[in-house]
């Protein structure tokens, strides 16, 4: 994978986690607890693929200086 489509992999996991973000805000104004706890622990989950993207996409555009 280049650094290119680490990046890209990555903006399309930000977008889903705004939408997840949107989600638990939904959420935060009603009663739901528990569906919010998963919500919170998707988003923890997408924030750690968006990292590792990142970190990829960062060491092939190292890689390819």
């Amino acid at each position: 994978m280049s650094a290119d489509e680490a990046l890209t992999r990555a903006e399309e996991l930000l977008e889903r986690l705004n939408a997840t973000k949107a989600e638990l805000d939904r959420l935060a104004s009603g009663e739901d607890a528990e569906e919010a706890v998963t919500v919170l622990a998707e988003l923890a989950e997408l924030a750690k693929e968006v990292e590792t993207e990142l970190q990829k996409a960062r060491q092939r555009g190292d890689a390819g200086s």
